[in-house]
């Protein structure tokens, strides 16, 4: 232990630092071979969301751009500790987007049925990520393979205020994904 901590001050003396996001596996070679934005996205932070103490994902935003910014290509990563069928996910979205206040009616409902059809139901593991092409539509892939796009830019940016949002649900989470932005 006495050692570890030497090592961290050394390195922070030295301005050598430890990074401030775990860099796991990048973003997968579908989404960079579908955008060529992807290219250039590196994490910015990640958090894990719970319910009632049970993990239920872990999540990391994917950016070019520091601090973040909706008019710049993003990527939110989820990895699943539990499993859903898609038209929970789809449902439990839409209870979110209002809370963020939206309240079109008849948008919800098509921005539900639409996600319902395109989710896929997760097993523990699973990971889905919502890419953000800005001003256009958002994405959504699996490790391996492009799910769909939803071609709305009121979609995406209300599936993603979702996390990003100062309205969220979680803004613990909405914290460690923006880090010092988030303020």
């Amino acid at each position: 232990m006495r050692t570890l901590l030497s090592n961290c001050l050394l390195a922070m003396m030295l301005g050598l630092g430890l990074p401030a996001v775990a860099q796991g596996p990048g973003l997968p070679a579908v989404i960079s071979a579908d955008l060529s934005a992807a290219k250039s996205l590196v994490p910015l932070g990640e958090g894990t969301m719970r319910f009632i103490g049970l993990r239920v994902y872990d999540v990391r935003l994917w950016t070019a751009m520091k601090p973040f910014s909706y008019q710049e290509p993003f990527a939110l990563e989820l990895i699943y500790n539990m499993s859903f069928k898609g038209l929970d996910i789809a449902e439990r979205s839409i209870k979110e987007m209002r809370g963020q206040g939206y309240s079109d009616e008849a948008k919800l409902k098509r921005w539900g049925e639409e996600m319902a059809r395109i989710f896929p139901d997760i097993a523990k593991g699973d990971t889905l990520i919502g890419v953000n092409v800005p001003g256009k539509e958002a994405r959504f892939y699996t490790r391996d393979k492009f799910i769909a796009a939803v071609p709305d830019a009121e979609f995406a940016r209300a599936f993603f205020d979702i996390w990003m949002s100062e309205k969220t649900s979680d803004p613990g989470v909405r914290g460690k994904l923006l880090g010092p932005a988030a303020k």
